[in-house]
């Protein structure tokens, strides 16, 4: 997802490697901290890979800054991405929230739509935190207070998103209409 990350910024526009990390920080810092450790290194198989250009400017005080920008097979390298997620990209929410994230820049509504009902279809699944004799643990039937406050948030939560997946999906299938359809 850290990849992900800095093809998706850099696509918006070229930045500092500090300017960078700050807004990876902002989108999962919370979640999943950034380090120097991981991101410097994926910046340079980025660049190693021809996905990233780095070149050396002028910084505003005395030392020189690396500014990033998007090659043209660091665009495609995106889209392709963006295109085809991993199946855990689909499952994890927070990898998903950054899959979403940059999902609007893919230039098809239809490509987009696809990667919308693969996390529907996840969300519609029967699934649990907890299982009874093979089947999933409802809230209503949970005894333990903080198990069952788990499974009416997740319920809650996973309510939620299935209401905005459907509104997306509609307006993402009236984009793909032709015009005098």
């Amino acid at each position: 997802m850290l990849e992900l990350s800095i093809l998706g910024f850099l696509y918006e526009k070229p930045l500092h490697g500090y300017e960078l990390k700050e807004r990876i920080h902002g989108l999962s810092g919370h979640v999943r901290p950034v380090s120097d450790g991981a991101l410097y290194p994926a910046i340079t198989r980025l660049v190693r890979s021809g996905l990233v250009d780095s070149r050396t400017e002028p910084g505003a005080s005395a030392a020189p800054r690396r500014t990033l920008s998007l090659t043209p097979e660091g665009r495609r390298e995106l889209f392709d991405r963006l295109r085809t997620p991993k199946d855990a990209e689909i499952t994890d929410g927070q990898r998903f929230f950054t899959l979403l994230a940059f999902l609007g820049h893919l230039p098809d509504p239809a490509d987009q739509a696809a990667v919308l009902r693969r996390r529907q279809a996840f969300l519609n699944a029967p699934a649990s935190f907890f299982y009874e004799d093979g089947a999933p643990v409802r809230a209503e039937r949970e005894p333990d207070l903080f198990r069952r406050g788990m499974l009416r948030i997740a319920r809650a939560t996973g309510t939620a998103e299935k209401a905005w997946l459907a509104e997306a999906l509609e307006e993402l299938e009236k984009a793909e209409e032709p015009e005098g359809a």
